[in-house]
């Protein structure tokens, strides 16, 4: 598959998986490919933790309330520091987003599903810190994001797009979308 058809393919996966394991040599290639994403200045702001073992992932989707995900047999967490660039440039949010959307394409091209799950464990009721205790992850990071990985009982739904000319445009934004 090229990697248009591979990016047109992709979408957010919420529903029931089925309990086949992900092997780690999986794990480690979408994680690698996590890793590869370009990063502000260099500055690697991102991190990850694969988690595969059932009895921590119950621990995590104790806290994950409303529950997401609960039926993948695996999840990453993706972790970011604040480290500034220059100035008062820092780019972890650019950083972990673009390791996200690399492992979401990994995940595709390996057969697997998953969702990009941040603002239902960033909220006020910091579900997010809860995960970060359970995973013994240090102050100086903060757990931003987790994908569940694994084998989707039923295909995605493609959600309506809007249509490349109500979006897109050449050489200026058009007049008659004032």
């Amino acid at each position: 598959m090229s990697v248009l058809d591979l990016i047109n393919s992709r979408h957010s996966y919420r529903g029931t998986y089925e309990d086949t394991p992900v092997p780690r040599h999986d794990l480690v290639k979408i994680m690698e490919a996590g890793l590869a994403a370009p990063s502000g200045c260099n500055k690697q702001t991102t991190s990850l933790i694969a988690v595969d073992d059932p009895s921590i992932l119950e621990k995590l989707h104790r806290v994950i309330v409303p529950p997401v995900g609960e039926t993948a047999p695996a999840m990453i967490c993706v972790l970011t520091q604040k480290i500034y660039a220059y100035r008062d440039k820092c780019f972890a949010i650019q950083d972990y987003s673009a390791a996200i959307e690399n492992m979401l394409l990994a995940i595709t091209e390996l057969g697997y599903q998953s969702c990009w799950y941040e603002g239902h464990i960033t909220d006020e009721d910091n579900i997010g810190c809860q995960m970060a205790q359970i995973l013994g992850v240090p102050d100086d990071y903060a757990l931003v994001c987790f994908l569940p990985v694994g084998i989707a009982k039923s295909l995605p739904t493609p959600p309506r797009k809007k249509s490349f000319h109500e979006r897109a445009w050449f050489n200026g934004f058009p007049s008659d979308k004032v």
